[in-house]
C-alpha cells in the first residue's frame, strides 16, 4: 500500500510527509475516525514511507523497490510489527497476535481495507468476543526493546486498540509516553471515546472522515470500469465507507439474502402468523452472528429509508430498484408512531447478538414485538 492508493485525505497525507520530511515524527499516533475509510491502509503507507531506502528527497510516496519496501509488501518486513485482535484458546494456546500471523497476513495481503467483521471471518472466531490480550502487552514490550534490523524506524501498528483489555492497555502505558529510541506506536482506531483516558492522553490524534460520494463513486468507475449508475448506487449505500462500497460490488447475493429476510419479516408481522414466524426466525438464526448483525443493520438502514420515502424527495432515498418497488406499498406503515421504537428494537436485537445471545429467541421475540409496531402505525 502506497499513500497514491489511498483515496483521498490529502491533508492528512501532507501533514504525513512534512513530519517525515522535518524528522518530527510522533512517537504514538492515533488515527481514528469512521470504518473503512481508510485509516489502516494510511498507517502501511506511513510505515513504508518512514523506512523507504529508495525514495529521494522531495518524493511524496515510497519507491516501491528498495529491500524495505519489497519486505512491507510480502508482510515480512522485520522492523514493522503489529497487533490486533484475536480470540484466545487453550487446544492449540493462543494468546498473541503473533499466533494468528498467518492468517492476518492473508488477510492483509489481499486488502488494506480491512474489517472486524472480515477478520472474524478469517480466523473462524463463531461467537468469540475478539480482544487484546494482557499477554500482547509483554509481547509488544519484547520486539520493541530489540535493536531495529535494518530501518531507521521500529513501527508498531496496533489496529482496533479499543479492544484492548484493560489489563494489556495498563502495561503499555509506559512504552507509550517513554517509547525506546526511533520507536513509533500508530493505533488505528474506529472508536477512540472506547480506549482508556490514559491512552489518549499519550497519543498524538489524526482525525479521518467519511470519504465524499463523488469521490468514491469516481474511484469505482474508475477502478473497476462500472457505470455511473451502479457506482452511484453503492455509493449512496456505502455512506462514506470506500471498504463497505468495495463489500457491496462483492455482496449482491447476501444484500438480495437480507431483503428478501426483511420483507418475509414485515409481512408476516403484518399478516400476525405466528408459527411461521418461529419458522422465520429459525432461519435467519443460521446466518451465524456476523451476519446475523449484519441483517440486523440492513434492517436499521431499510428503516431510515422507508420512513424518509414518506417524505417524497427521491433524491435522499438510497435504495435499490427492488427495495424501493417494496417501499411504495411498505414505506407508509413506518411513520412517526412506530419508527423510534422499531430502531430501538433492532439495535437491541443486535446488540443480544453481539452478546451472543440464543439468535433464534432473539429474532422470534423481534418479530413478535414487530406484530405490534407495525399495528401501531395504522391506528
Amino acid at each position: 500500500m502506497f499513500f497514491r492508493d489511498i483515496i483521498g485525505h490529502e491533508e492528512i497525507k501532507t501533514h504525513l510527509l512534512k513530519s517525515a520530511a522535518e524528522g518530527k515524527v510522533p512517537h504514538a499516533q492515533l488515527f481514528c475516525g469512521p470504518d473503512g475509510v481508510g485509516k489502516f491502509a494510511m498507517a502501511i503507507a506511513y510505515a513504508r514511507y518512514l523506512n523507504c531506502t529508495g525514495r529521494k528527497p522531495g518524493d511524496t510516496d515510497s519507491c516501491g523497490n528498495c529491500p524495505s519496501c519489497r519486505q512491507i509488501t510480502s508482510m515480512m518486513h522485520p522492523d514493522i510489527h503489529y497487533s490486533f485482535p484475536i480470540y484466545k484458546t487453550s487446544k492449540p494456546k493462543r494468546t498473541i497476535s503473533d499466533d494468528y500471523i498467518k492468517e492476518w497476513r492473508n488477510m492483509v495481503t489481499e486488502t488494506k481495507y480491512i474489517s472486524l467483521e472480515g477478520w472474524l471471518e478469517e480466523i473462524k472466531a463463531e461467537n468469540a468476543q475478539p480482544q487484546i490480550y494482557v499477554d500482547e502487552s509483554q509481547e509488544i514490550i519484547r520486539k520493541l526493546s530489540y535493536k531495529s534490523f535494518e530501518s531507521e524506524y521500529k513501527v508498531m501498528i496496533i489496529w482496533l486498540p479499543e479492544l484492548m483489555n484493560e489489563g494489556c492497555a495498563n502495561k503499555l502505558l509506559k512504552i507509550l509516553e517513554e517509547p525506546y529510541e526511533k520507536t513509533i506506536f500508530i493505533l488505528v482506531s474506529n472508536r477512540p471515546d472506547k480506549l482508556l483516558a490514559t491512552i489518549l492522553s499519550r497519543t498524538q490524534p489524526i482525525h479521518f472522515k467519511g470519504l465524499s460520494h463523488e469521490l468514491i463513486s469516481h474511484t469505482l468507475q474508475e477502478r473497476f470500469s462500472v457505470d455511473a449508475e451502479a457506482a452511484n448506487s453503492v455509493t449512496r449505500l456505502a455512506s462514506g465507507s470506500y471498504r463497505r462500497a468495495l463489500e457491496l460490488m462483492k455482496q449482491t447475493g447476501e444484500n438480495k439474502q437480507f431483503f428478501d429476510y426483511f420483507v418475509q419479516l414485515m409481512r408476516l408481522a403484518y399478516a400476525r402468523k405466528i408459527k411461521e414466524m418461529k419458522i422465520w426466525s429459525e432461519d435467519v438464526a443460521k446466518l451465524g452472528r456476523e451476519a446475523e448483525k449484519r441483517f440486523l443493520q440492513y434492517c436499521q438502514r431499510m428503516l431510515r429509508e422507508n420512513y424518509i420515502y414518506n417524505v417524497h424527495i427521491p433524491s435522499i432515498v438510497y435504495m435499490t430498484p427492488e427495495e424501493r418497488n417494496f417501499s411504495t406499498r411498505f414505506a407508509p406503515f413506518i411513520n412517526e408512531k412506530n419508527v423510534i421504537e422499531i430502531m430501538e428494537e433492532l439495535g437491541r436485537a443486535e446488540n443480544d447478538i453481539s452478546r451472543n445471545g440464543n439468535g433464534k429467541i432473539i429474532f422470534f421475540d423481534l418479530s413478535i414485538k414487530m406484530i405490534l409496531l407495525i399495528k401501531r402505525a395504522t391506528s
